[in-house]
């Protein structure tokens, strides 16, 4: 079993900064893409950056400009700088990750609990 836990979420006023972070720990040989996602309230969960093992980035138009994703492989963690925050930011932001749990095994997605983002003034 693989748990991811994110930390870092909070409330900020328009045009701040925060940083989440994600660590992946249990059952892991590798890990493939990890990313985060979000979702806002009556909306459906999309992507916000993902990044591959050999740390290749994907971004939502959204966020391009403002938010970079970084991961430490060792560590098996994934971080999210988030600047210039708008309120339409304002979501529950999740950590997901894809791993195997032996050489040649079989990939999974997890995903961590969520951590809530807030921009008002």
């Amino acid at each position: 079993q693989v748990q991811l836990v994110e930390s870092g979420g909070g409330l900020v006023q328009p045009g701040g900064s925060l940083r989440l972070s994600c660590a992946a720990s249990g059952s892991i040989f590798s890990i493939n893409d990890m990313g985060w996602y979000r979702q806002a309230p009556g909306k459906q969960r999309e992507l916000v950056a993902t990044t591959t093992s050999g740390g290749s980035t994907n971004y939502a138009d959204s966020v391009k400009g403002r938010f970079t994703i970084s991961r430490d492989n060792a560590k098996n963690t994934v971080d999210l700088q988030m600047n210039s925050l708008k309120p339409e930011d304002t979501a529950v932001y999740y950590c997901n990750a894809v791993v195997r749990a032996t050489a040649g095994g079989h990939w999974y997605m997890y995903w961590g609990q969520g951590t809530q983002v807030t921009v008002s003034s």
